[in-house]
């Protein structure tokens, strides 16, 4: 159980940094940020209503975990070939009583309002050590046109589409290489 906490911890917090163009590197030490730079950066978030994006992601994610985190368990379980049919049910009967306390400290973290002010604390100074502060105006500009409304109104449902297509995509590229896999293996 504590594995699957951990990897579904880690998922979120990866997901969570998603929206924010989290770097994939190490973060360059921290250099002095001009403040009419960090000031433009946070009026492009402003201009962005990021926090109010970030609030209802981690909603989101927080009204679905108890899903994703049942079904991770379940998997781990039943497709663990060391368990025994008996040791299986009573490893499903100790995830169905561990996980209500889990999922509860979850939603917790990810719905309480000090984590959006944390994320956006460390990652508007990074938009300003990339930007200008003329380049976070001009985007904050765009953004507060009708089409920069719009794309922003649009965005988490073209991501999720996108999500979409993608998983089908690489599920219509992984299917036949499992069963090409499975068959070599038999063989």
């Amino acid at each position: 159980m504590k594995k699957i906490v951990a990897a579904v911890v880690s998922a979120f917090a990866l997901v969570g940094t998603a929206p924010s163009f989290a770097q994939t590197s190490a973060p360059a030490p921290a250099a002095a940020i001009d403040p009419a730079t960090l000031a433009a950066s946070q009026e492009l978030f402003e201009a962005m209503n990021h926090r109010a994006m970030m609030t209802g992601m981690m909603q989101q994610m927080s009204q679905g975990i108890a899903q994703s985190m049942r079904a991770g368990a379940e998997a781990g379980i039943n497709n663990n070939p060391k368990l025994t049919a008996d040791q299986k049910k009573q490893a499903l009967d100790k995830m169905e009583k561990e996980l209500p306390g889990v999922v509860s400290a979850m939603q917790g973290v990810m719905n309480d309002p000090g984590l959006i002010d944390e994320i956006l604390a460390e990652t508007v100074p990074i938009y300003a050590r990339t930007f200008s502060a003329d380049e976070l105006k001009q985007m904050t500009a765009f953004y507060r046109t009708p089409v920069g409304a719009k794309m922003l109104a649009s965005t988490p449902r073209l991501m999720a589409q996108g999500m979409q297509v993608g998983q089908q995509v690489v599920a219509r590229r992984i299917g036949p290489l499992m069963q090409k896999m499975q068959q070599e293996s038999k063989q």
